[in-house]
C-alpha cells in the first residue's frame, strides 16, 4: 500500500513510526516531514495546505490512502477539496471534511452541538465585537476564574484563564477589537471554569463504529507545577489512574457515544479521529473541547501502546470498516517529555545543532523528531519550538518517567528547555 502522510510534527513522527511497522506497508511519502520522518519514509516539499499540490501527488503516485495529521487542512476543507475531482472522489482518507472539522476550528459550533446533543460541558455563551458591551455585561456576573476562548483555531494559545474581572475585561477587548489572535478571535466564547482533573480521550471513528484509543494526560504550561504561558504541549503520560473502568464507561455514554451518533445525525460523514478534552469533576467527565485529529504531543504516549497493526486501522477508518477491526492496547506505561528551543513559546531560535541523538536507549526510550530538520547528511538541527518529544517506556509510570529522563539527558542543543516535573502528579495521584 502507499501512503501520503500530511504533517511534520511530533505526531506525524509517530504516525511514520508505526505505519511503517505494518506488513502492509510499501511505499510511506510525509509531506513535508521533519529529519526523524526521513529514516521511516521519503519526506515530500509539500506544505500542508498546498491542496492542488497534494492531489496532483497522489495522481502522480498512486497514493491508496492519505492520512491528515494536523488540523489546519482539514479545516481549510482538504476532504472537500479532493472530492470534487472525479479523479480523487474515491481517494480513502482519514480525516473530516470542512462540516465534521467544525468541531475543532469553531468553539461556538462544538459548545452548540454539545447543547443539542445533551453532552455535558461548562456553561458559556458566545460574543462578537457587535455585541462586546453585551460580554461585557456577562463577564460581570461570572465566578472567577473565567475562561475566554477565541472561536477559532489559535495554534493551541486561543484559551486563557483570567483571575480577575478587570483581567477577563482586558483580555476579552483585546481578542474581538485589539484581533489577538487574529481572525480567530472575532468571536470569543465565554466559559465557567471547570475545576478538576483533565485528561484526553481518542477516540478512532469511521461515522458508524468506534474504537476507544488508550488515554492520556498531557501538561500545557511552559513551567513546572503547571506555571507560565500555555504551549501546545510540554509531556504526557498513559495511562491515567483516574480514567478507571467506571469512569470510562461514563466517558463512553455520556459523551463519545452522543457525540459519534450526533455526527451521524448531523448529516456528517466523519472518519477520523475525535480528541476530546475532559475534565474529571469528582468523578464525572465534562467535555472541555473538541479536535478532529490526534493529539501532539499526546500521540507520541499513546501510539507505543497499541499492539495491533495501526495502517489496518486507519484503513479501516477510510473505508467505513472499523467493526471489522480488532484493537489491541499494551499494559506498557508510557511518559513523553518534550524538549523545546529557549524562549519557546515565545520568540526563539532555529538553527541550533543537535547532539546526542545518535546515542542509544536500549529500547527503553523512543526519540521522536518535531521541530527538526537536516542541515547536511548527519546533521540535525533545531527548526520550531518544540524540537523533540522523548518518549519512555516501562511497566510502571515510574519506569516510564525515569526512561524518558535519561534519554532527555542524552540530547542537547543550545538554550534547550524541559519541564523536569513531567508525571509527578499522576505517580502522587491517591496517596
Amino acid at each position: 500500500m502507499n501512503i501520503l502522510l500530511i504533517g511534520s510534527g511530533g505526531r506525524e513522527h509517530a504516525f511514520a513510526w508505526k505505519i511503517n511497522q505494518s506488513q502492509h506497508c510499501e511505499k510511506l511519502w510525509i509531506a513535508p516531514g521533519n529529519a526523524g520522518t526521513e529514516a521511516l519514509g521519503e519526506n515530500v516539499a509539500l506544505s500542508v495546505n498546498d491542496f492542488e499540490g497534494i492531489k496532483q501527488f497522489c495522481l502522480d503516485h498512486e497514493v491508496h490512502l492519505l492520512v491528515v495529521g494536523p488540523e489546519e487542512p482539514l479545516v481549510k476543507g482538504l476532504r472537500d477539496f479532493l472530492a470534487l475531482d472525479p479523479k480523487t472522489a474515491q481517494l480513502p482518507i482519514v480525516g473530516p471534511g470542512m462540516a465534521g472539522a467544525r468541531m475543532e476550528g469553531s468553539k461556538d459550533f462544538s459548545k452548540a452541538f454539545m447543547n443539542q446533543y445533551g453532552i455535558p460541558t461548562a456553561s458559556h455563551a458566545t460574543f462578537t465585537q457587535a455585541s462586546i458591551q453585551e460580554g461585557m455585561a456577562y463577564l460581570k456576573k461570572q465566578k472567577l476564574p473565567i475562561v475566554l476562548k477565541a472561536d477559532g483555531l489559535a495554534a493551541g494559545k486561543g484559551v486563557l484563564i483570567c483571575n480577575s474581572i478587570a483581567d477577563a475585561e482586558k483580555n476579552f477587548s483585546d481578542m474581538l477589537e485589539g484581533e489577538k489572535f487574529g481572525a480567530a478571535s472575532s468571536k470569543v466564547v465565554i466559559e465557567t471554569f471547570l475545576d478538576g482533573i483533565e485528561l484526553s480521550v481518542f477516540v478512532a471513528t469511521d461515522g458508524e463504529s468506534y474504537k476507544i484509543l488508550p488515554e492520556a494526560k498531557d501538561y500545557k504550561r511552559i513551567g513546572e507545577q503547571d506555571t507560565g504561558p500555555n504551549t501546545g504541549g510540554m509531556g504526557a503520560i498513559s495511562p491515567v489512574p483516574f480514567a478507571d473502568p467506571a469512569f470510562m464507561k461514563k466517558v463512553e455514554e455520556k459523551i463519545i457515544q452522543p457525540t459519534v451518533s450526533g455526527l451521524k445525525d448531523s448529516g456528517i460523514d466523519f472518519r477520523g479521529f475525535l480528541f476530546i478534552g475532559l475534565m474529571n469533576m469528582d468523578g464525572e467527565p465534562f467535555v472541555i473541547e473538541y479536535n478532529v485529529r490526534m493529539g501532539d504531543p499526546e500521540t507520541q504516549a499513546v501510539l507505543p501502546r497499541i499492539e495491533s497493526d495501526f495502517l489496518e486501522l486507519l484503513q479501516a477508518i477510510a473505508d467505513k470498516k472499523l467493526n471489522q477491526y480488532e484493537l489491541k492496547t499494551a499494559a506498557t506505561s508510557t511518559a513523553t517529555v518534550v524538549m523545546v528551543a529557549g524562549g519557546y513559546p515565545e520568540a526563539y531560535e532555529k538553527g541550533k545543532i543537535i547532539s546526542g541523538l545518535e546515542k542509544n536507549s536500549d529500547g527503553q526510550a523512543i526519540t521522536f523528531h518535531a521541530g527538526t530538520k537536516l542541515s547536511a547528511p548527519k546533521t540535525v538541527v533545531t527548526n520550531g519550538g518544540r524540537v523533540l518529544g522523548i518518549t519512555g517506556l516501562g511497566n510502571t509510570v515510574e519506569d516510564a518517567i525515569k526512561h524518558a529522563y535519561e534519554r532527555v539527558n542524552q540530547i542537547n542543543w543550545e538554550k534547550v528547555n524541559y519541564r523536569r516535573d513531567i508525571g509527578q502528579d499522576i505517580l502522587q495521584f491517591g496517596n
